[in-house]
Parts: C-alpha cells; structure tokens; sequence
C-alpha cells in the first residue's frame, strides 16, 4: 500500500486546523476543533506504523514528491520522509497531541483561542523536524517551534514566565543560529564537490560527501552544540528547569516528550554521520558532559520542595543516558538511546500531567503541602506510582529496557575511558529511585495532613483518558519492547556502517598518515632483517 503524501497531510494539517480555527466562535469550539485536528493527524499517522517495511528501515519510506524550495538554482528541496529512527518520533509527536489538547481542557481559561492556535503551529514544527530529509527544511522546522513555545510559556504560563520564556529563546536561538552557519559552508563544500557546483542542502547529498578532516572538527562543534543547548547537556541545561516550572502543564508535557528529542535525534541524525571522526575526537568530553548530567540532574532533583522541577530536572539526568548511548557508538546503545527517547517521552509526561492536576485540585507544587493523599486520590496514585516506577527504571516498564541497553552497549564501546564512564553513569539509575520513591513517600503516604488533601478529589473521566493510553504504553513497552527495537534496529546498523566506512576513508585520506607511509617506503631495508629472498633457502 503506498502512502506518497501521508506525511505532509501528518505535518500541516495541525497548521491548516491553526488558521480554520481563527472562525471558532466560542471557547469550547475552540477546544473541540483542536482535539479533533490533533486525533485526525494521530490516526493519519498510524498508517505509517502498519505500514512500515521493517526489512527496509534504514531506508527513506513514504517520501513525497520532491520539488524545489526556494528556486531552481540552489538543490533546496522539499524532502520528507520516515525512515527507523525517525518513525516512533513521529508517532510520538501525533499520540502526545490530543492528550495535550485535553489537559488543557480546563487549566486553560483564558485566550484558549490562542493557546490552541500556537499548540497546532507547534506540532507542524515538531513533526516536520522528524520528517525532514533536507538539512534546510529541518533548519526550518525546528526553528519553527521556538515561536509558539515562546508565546505559550510567556503567556500561560507562572510568575516568572517572561523571564523564562526569554532565557528559553536566548539559549535555543544562539545555538540554532550558529548551526545556520554550519549548514551554509556545508551545503557550499558538498555542492562542489559532489552536486556539480551547485549548493546543496540534501541528506543523502550530504551524507555522500566526505567532510576533510581540517573542516569536521568546527562544523561538528557547531552543529552539536545547538544539539547540547536543546537537549539540554550540562552545563547548558539552565534554561530548562525555569520553562518546565513556568510553563503550563501541555507546554511542560511537549517540552518533555518532544521538543528535548529533538536535539538527541539531530545528534544521531547529523553529527555521527556528517562528522564521525570528529565525532569520535570528542567522545571523551561528550561522555564526560552526558555523566555528569547524569548525577548533578539526579542529585538536584533529590533537593527539590516544588514537585514540578524535580520532574524537570530528572529530565537532565535521563537525557544525560540518552547522550551516553549514542556517542558510545555500538548497535545496543544507539538502540537503547532511541528507544529511551520515546521511553522518557512517555514516563516524564505522564508525571508532568498528574503533578499538574495535582496543582489544580491544590493551586501548590510543593510538597510539604501534600501528604497521605493516596487515601483520598487512590486511582490517581496508582498513576502516579506507576509513572514513578517507569521513570526509575523498574524491570518490567518501559524506563528499565533503554538504560539497560545504553549502559550495556556503553560499556562495551571501544571508546576511551567509556567503560569507567558507564560504571559512574549506574549511579543515576541508583539516585532516580531515591528522589522518585522520596518524592512519593512524601506527597502520597504517611497520615494525611490537611483537611483540603482529605477532600480532594480522585480523576475524572477525562483525565482517565489523558492517563490510561500512557500508562498501557509504559507496561507494552517494557513487557514487548522488541517491535518497537525492530523498527529501528536496520537504520542503527546502517549508521553504524557508513560511520565505520568514513572513518576509515579518513584515514587513509588523512596527510600526516599518507606523508608517513611515503616516508616509509622511501626507507631502506634494515640491513640486521633478511629480506624475502634472503630468507629462503638457496639451491
């Protein structure tokens, strides 16, 4: 079954419902018009999974037609497709749409016309980063979602939304605009040396041209530290816990289940391709950042009183396993770090949503506040244990395959010092548990403390439906992982192919090795070492 323009229905039917919905006459339309467009595109999306040839994964699939973007003289073009990596992304960004859009159903009282209009232009953006396949057009779509995230955290969201909204575009802009530069001398360097002089913006343009080793090692800077600031990897994760806390719930929940993936999979996407061997230069001090993300993220989170930034900054931690998977570089980690993407995406939310509705009930994040609600909010504990559960890695929910996989495939890397790296990264594991288990014995159990805790009340049929979906994938995912690891698995070989290929084309190309080898076949033989005929016996 062909599917040839499934994708750009997927990727701007949310901004086609943005401008239809400007005609909304009342609130409640409003809300209708964007949870319909949102499940529209999560059941236009769920073709491409039936559909997927896994055989073929590491190959583009469902691209559409392929025409110029700007003109005729630059090779720009409007280039989509799904391949193994991107796919489960896709599939996330449409799934977490309407449960967005519902909780935010009455947390959101004001302006909601607005509001969805920026949800719906952000999802365009979100999805069109995971489905581009023209270094151009992805540039496009990711600087697409800074707009509507932007107006969302600096209009709905806390006291300090301004603020945050601001530290958020600073960081994430600086990075992008430095990784425009990159694109511009690449896209140059590959045209003439591949595309007859012309500049050129395709993947699969690019991805033939062999970048010089002088020019890998600042291009790759540039490209991954925007990569960095979006994940974000420490030290350039400040601006995360300011936008989670300030942000509404659904800007927390996309922040977290999507708009952090984004920097990992241009990571995987980009920088492991474009630049293996400086890729690998840097593993040490990448590996190193990823580590110490891993602990300082766990270790602050543990510190925390308002519930909401101790789920922000396990963010950091989590991610930090994701970085660590995929610079070590081997089959198990590239798939734990891929899988653990969509893992985190659904575990972190799903805590986001209920803290939340917790705050809705009580107005307060913090946690001295609560106390032995369990006895009055048994079903939302229940989801809440069980999100807990996943984010620590429990055997048996979906948070435990990634980090096994990454730390597995991580201590079996060849790179340097990965194995001491990966025996210091077990200790997030260790401290998740802690702050998670610590964050639950304290607002959940002991004695209830107020009268207000005694009378709140449990989850409605609504929010029911945000959480049950979420809470069915953590314990899929974690019981029958291998579906999902069967999708990505041939573009992980893949890439690790063309990795092995340019390096070793690197070095042979490499001048300081060629000028070794010259200075050794001009050498006279070693007059104490027989040469080959000296060697054998004589007649």
């Amino acid at each position: 079954m062909e599917f040839a323009h499934i994708l750009t229905a997927i990727i701007f039917l949310p901004l086609i419902g943005a401008l239809l919905m400007l005609l909304a006459p009342t609130d409640r339309a409003v809300r209708l018009f964007a949870l319909i467009v949102t499940t529209a595109a999560f059941l236009l999306s769920l073709p491409l999974w039936f559909g997927f040839d896994v055989a073929s994964a590491a190959e583009l699939q469902f691209n559409v037609v392929d025409f110029p973007l700007i003109s005729e003289t630059l090779d720009v073009r409007y280039l989509v497709g799904v391949d193994g990596f991107s796919l489960l992304l896709v599939l996330l960004t449409t799934f977490l749409g309407p449960i967005v859009v519902l909780c935010s159903w009455s947390y959101i009282k004001e302006s909601s016309k607005g509001y969805y209009i920026l949800l719906l232009i952000l999802q365009t953006g979100m999805t069109g980063v995971f489905c581009a396949f023209d270094v151009l057009l992805f540039y496009i779509f990711f600087e697409l979602t800074l707009i509507p995230m932007y107006f969302l955290i600096g209009i709905w969201g806390g006291e300090r939304r301004i603020y945050a909204a601001l530290k958020f575009v600073i960081y994430t802009m600086v990075g992008s605009l430095l990784m425009l530069v990159a694109i511009l001398y690449l896209g140059y360097a590959a045209g003439n040396a591949v595309n007859g002089g012309v500049f050129t913006t395709n993947y699969f343009k690019l991805l033939s041209f062999d970048v010089p080793l002088g020019m890998q090692s600042w291009l790759f800077v540039l490209f991954a530290f925007a990569f960095a600031i979006k994940v974000p990897v420490f030290p350039f994760h400040t601006w995360l816990p300011d936008a989670h806390v300030q942000a509404p719930t659904g800007g927390s929940v996309i922040l977290a289940g999507v708009l952090l993936k984004m920097g990992t999979y241009g990571l995987v996407r980009f920088c492991l391709p474009f630049f293996p061997s400086a890729s690998a230069s840097h593993t040490v001090l990448i590996g190193i950042l990823a580590v110490i993300g891993i602990v300082y993220g766990a270790l602050v989170s543990r510190a925390q009183s308002d519930a909401k930034k101790l789920v922000a900054y396990s963010s950091v931690s989590h991610l930090g396993f994701v970085v660590l998977g995929i610079f070590a570089v081997t089959l198990e980690s590239i798939q734990g770090a891929m899988i653990q993407m969509i893992n985190h995406g659904i575990s972190t939310g799903a805590l986001f949503l209920i803290v939340g509705m917790l705050y809705e009930r009580r107005h307060t994040r913090l946690m001295a506040d609560y106390g032995g609600i369990a006895k009055s909010v048994p079903v939302l504990t229940f989801f809440m244990v069980l999100a807990a559960l996943a984010s620590a890695g429990l055997p048996g929910l979906n948070g435990f395959v990634g980090e096994f996989l990454i730390l597995v495939g991580a201590f079996s890397s060849d790179a340097p010092g990965m194995q001491v790296l990966t025996v210091i990264a077990t200790l997030g594991v260790i401290l998740a548990a802690v702050y998670l288990l610590w964050m639950l014995s304290r607002m959940f159990f002991g004695p209830l403390t107020t009268e207000s805790n005694r009378k709140m009340p449990d989850l409605n049929v609504r929010e029911l439906v945000i959480l049950a979906p979420m809470a069915l994938l953590m314990i899929l995912l974690g019981l029958m992982p291998q579906p999902f690891l069967k999708v990505s698995e041939p573009a992980a070989e893949r890439l690790l192919e063309v990795i092995e290929q340019k390096r070793a084309y690197a070095e042979i190309d490499d001048p300081m090795l060629q000028r070794r080898l010259e200075l050794m076949e001009r050498m006279p033989p070693s007059s104490t070492t027989p040469s080959a005929d000296e060697s054998l016996p004589q007649p």
